[in-house]
């Protein structure tokens, strides 16, 4: 490197200076004041005021992208995506190529490692250019620029909002002469506090580099798709010439005239010339000052400029199929860190695009690559007939990790792409409207397990019977809402009557669930299904109608896997969560947002509704989803009305997974799924084909063991009085039947004494489990009471039962009692008992015998038929 020049050129150029103005000569003072203190020459005013000046830099941190990453199944971490205001890696001293030193320093300021900060004569050709009006600029040193950008770092990072970074940077920026008194005072002091390669160190990895690229490292990246420490001599040569001008020699826009586009130089068009024009300027000094070889300078100097735009990792859509996971991850981050009290700024946004975070996330990479090709396989992105869309969500019981989570669309938030094709999205539909802009969809009979929860939360059993049959409900107590009075009969899918809660469950007989739900309170139905954290992706209030017992308020897919392993968890359920772990860019760690794990219900009723939710896979409506591996599984399907949307929710104690296929938007243009097929087979059974291709890769990698057997009360049966209805009409019957619980049933004609047409009884009659079937019997009024015809002579008592209907048959007995001699002595059937018209009744007369013997003549006993 050159000598800095001696004090006697340095007072000629500024005497020529004097009189140009007086701000002109503060500017030359300040920048001979290091000379000046050397040299013992006395301070005048003008020096006074500049060491006045502030002279304490605090470098402040960096503006630096947020990385967020997955794990392998190896358990190393793989890149989603990258989050910044300016993309920018901070990097080492030893990271970053000597070139790119040796030519930021021939380049912008040959004479860096000899002034003390500020270049002399640089400073006054600046001085110049300031006094004649054309800019305060030039002759600033590597510490004056490395200065300028710490301020306006400063400035913006510590902004709040967008109108404070603008006059943030207006005010570091300012093109004045006090402005850059300052910054030169702040060098002459930075010089004395850090090293020369501390500060071109810092100047490196601060400086800008053309739109949102900043530092060395990042530019290396992304203009070359290298690094710092690999950078050739000609790349690193244009990647200072950027420094210079970062607008006018950027190198990602080919068709800038600006730029030099389309310049001819001889037979050839030159790309990006002006960049190379300065490039090869620097090569040129540093050639001059020794810092490469004349084979070298060549070389570079014959090499065009060839860009290799690698853009940065910015946004989710370079996470590809974990794009929507990545969404949730960086919603997290901006909801769950945003202070309240500061209404128009957003921490966590801040906290996401400037900190330089590393966040290492939930993501098994295994299972979401399974979730991602089992949704392809089965789902296509978009469907002429209607906007088709499927999610899958996988969450860990008992810590609420999430596992996989994937769509059936290409993520995308650029509004042209998103209007170009309905195949894109920016919306998640697997979680709430706040973390992803999705107002969730209705979970069919996937729901019904909070009504199974509560019915074994109130002393219920599994196999307490109870009246399934499809009927109108009329009536149901709500302690929330109000009770509800009127009529509500929901459809069943088929003819299947289920009276139990295991049958209810295996078979998802909807007028049964609404059986189990009118004996309790609908209230507390709603607060067993918040236990289990329910809750309106819309975030709206959560409502338990009728209706909702069947699954009709909008719930975000990722909210009922979390509830199913809850389920899965033994009745603990634990909020989903994203985010295992963050590292800020000083290695500092920030806690990430924790999972609140709440007992929804006791362990033995968990267990209790794990053994109705496991005969659904034996047999059930969720036996197309078996994996064939072994795994015991929990599982709920859900269908809304007309096959709008279909789920499969299921668990092992490991994994539990829900997935949706269904119809994007409501209104009219909505299709059943069971009207359809995709290529893969038939649309309402694609959830079982999803799920079962899932968790077979959950088995395989977590497996998962049995789930406990119920206690012994959880199947006792529970017996009832049967009400007497005999004597009524059959009206009054069935209601007095149904008011005690138990299935009606008018059953034949029987012989009765009851009038005709009135009940006679019930079959059974006595005690049976509530919701039994109960058959009443019809009276045909055949029936009557056997007259008593004892004591009455045999013509008469032959007369009376003729007349009431009776065929006769008359025995003798002998008897020493004159008084009993042609006397009904007994009768068969007794008197009182029911016999209908016809039957044979037997009388018993008394007949004389005289000495043991029978008289002459006597009957033999047969008897009259009559």
């Amino acid at each position: 490197m050159s000598a800095q020049k001696p004090m006697s050129d340095v007072a000629t150029g500024v005497l020529g200076f004097v009189g140009m103005s007086a701000l002109a000569g503060i500017l030359v003072t300040a920048a001979v004041t290091p000379a000046l203190a050397v040299t013992g020459m006395a301070a005048n005013n003008s020096i006074n005021m500049f060491e006045n000046l502030p002279a304490y830099l605090k470098i402040g941190a960096l503006s630096e992208k947020t990385d967020i990453y997955a794990t392998r199944s190896d358990g190393s971490e793989a890149l989603l995506a990258s989050f910044f205001d300016e993309n920018r890696e901070e990097v080492a001293w030893d990271a970053i190529s000597q070139y790119a030193k040796d030519a930021a320093v021939a380049g912008e300021d040959p004479r860096f490692y000899e002034h003390g900060g500020i270049d002399i004569q640089g400073t006054v050709r600046g001085a110049v250019s300031t006094v004649t009006g054309r800019d305060v600029q030039g002759g600033s040193s590597i510490t004056q620029q490395y200065v300028k950008n710490v301020l306006i770092n400063n400035g913006v990072n510590a902004a709040l909002t967008e109108e404070e970074k603008d006059a943030a940077y207006a005010e570091a920026t300012e093109v004045s002469a006090e402005r850059k008194l300052k910054e030169m005072r702040y060098a002459i002091a930075l010089e004395k506090e850090s090293t020369k390669d501390e500060i071109l160190l810092g100047y490196l990895n601060i400086a800008a580099f053309g739109g949102r690229v900043y530092g060395i490292e990042s530019a290396a990246s992304y203009y070359f798709g290298t690094s710092a420490k690999d950078l050739t001599l000609p790349q690193a040569a244009s990647l200072i010439a950027i420094v210079n001008h970062p607008e006018k020699f950027r190198l990602d826009r080919p068709d800038s005239e600006e730029n030099g586009a389309n310049t001819v130089v001889g037979d050839e068009t030159v790309p990006y010339a002006a960049n190379k024009q300065r490039r090869d300027y620097i090569i040129d000094e540093m050639l001059e000052y020794g810092k490469i070889t004349q084979e070298e300078h060549d070389a570079a100097i014959a090499e065009p400029v060839a860009p290799k735009i690698t853009e940065p990792s910015t946004g989710c859509q370079t996470a590809q199929g974990s794009a929507y996971f990545c969404d949730y991850v960086a919603n997290v981050i901006r909801n769950q860190y945003d202070l309240p009290e500061t209404e128009d700024v957003n921490e966590g946004s801040v906290l996401l695009q400037q900190r330089g975070l590393k966040i290492y996330t939930t993501l098994d990479l295994d299972l979401q690559n399974r979730a991602e090709t089992a949704i392809a396989e089965n789902i296509p992105f978009t469907d002429p007939r209607f906007d088709v869309g499927s999610v899958a969500v996988s969450v860990e019981p008992g810590t609420g990790r999430i596992l996989a989570m994937a769509q059936n669309k290409k993520y995308s938030a650029d509004p042209e792409v998103l209007e170009s094709s309905n195949e894109y999205s920016a919306v998640n539909y697997s979680t709430d409207q706040d973390y992803g802009g999705s107002s969730g969809f209705q979970p069919g009979s996937t729901y019904k397990v909070w009504t199974l929860a509560e019915w074994l939360n109130e002393g219920h059993s599994l196999l307490e019977s109870f009246n399934g049959s499809k009927r109108a409900f009329t009536h149901f107590t709500n302690s929330c809402e109000g009770d509800f009075v009127g009529s509500y009969e929901p459809n069943n899918d088929d003819s299947t009557t289920a009276n139990n809660a295991v049958e209810a469950t295996k078979w998802s007989v909807n007028s049964s669930f609404m059986a189990m739900a009118q004996q309790m309170d609908l209230c507390n139905i709603k607060k067993t299904a918040q236990a289990f954290g329910m809750h309106r992706a819309d975030g709206g209030d959560l409502t338990m109608y009728p209706s909702d017992v069947l699954g009709t308020q909008e719930i975000a897919p990722v909210t009922m896997a979390a509830g199913f392993a809850g389920i899965a968890n033994d009745g603990k359920t634990c909020t989903p969560i994203a985010i295992d772990r963050i590292v800020a860019s000083d290695g500092e760690e920030i806690a990430p947002p924790t999972s609140t794990c709440t007992q929804s219900v006791t362990a033995d009723v968990a267990h209790a509704m794990q053994y109705a939710m496991q005969q659904t896979f034996n047999g059930g409506t969720a036996s197309q989803s078996n994996t064939g591996t072994g795994v015991p599984h929990i599982g709920k399907t859900g269908t809304t009305d007309y096959a709008f949307d279909t789920w499969m929710n299921g668990a092992s104690k490991e994994v539990a997974t829900a997935v949706w296929v269904g119809n994007v938007t409501g209104g009219d243009n909505r299709t059943s799924l069971r009207s359809i097929d995709f290529a893969s087979g038939y649309g309402a059974s694609a959830r079982h084909r999803i799920w079962s291709a899932i968790m077979t890769v959950a088995d395989n990698k977590y497996g998962g063991g049995a789930f406990t057997e119920p206690k012994a009360e959880y199947f006792k049966q529970v017996l009832v009085d049967i009400p007497n209805v005999a004597g009524l009409s059959v009206d009054a019957a069935k209601q007095a039947i149904e008011a005690a619980g138990f299935q009606f049933e008018q059953g034949p004609e029987v012989d009765s004494d009851q009038p005709k047409g009135m009940v006679a009884g019930t079959d059974p009659s006595g005690q049976a489990g509530r919701g039994s079937l109960v058959r009443v019997l019809i009276s045909n009024g055949k029936v009557s009471g056997v007259p008593d015809v004892r004591g009455m002579d045999r013509d008469s008592a032959e007369s009376t039962l003729r007349d009431a209907g009776f065929k006769v048959q008359v025995r003798e007995e002998d008897t020493s009692d004159p008084t009993q001699d042609g006397v009904v002595i007994s009768q068969s059937p007794d008197a009182g008992a029911q016999a209908k018209s016809g039957d044979r009744i037997t009388i018993l007369v008394g007949r004389l015998s005289v000495g043991g013997q029978t008289p002459p003549g006597g009957n033999d006993g047969g008897g009259n038929d009559g």
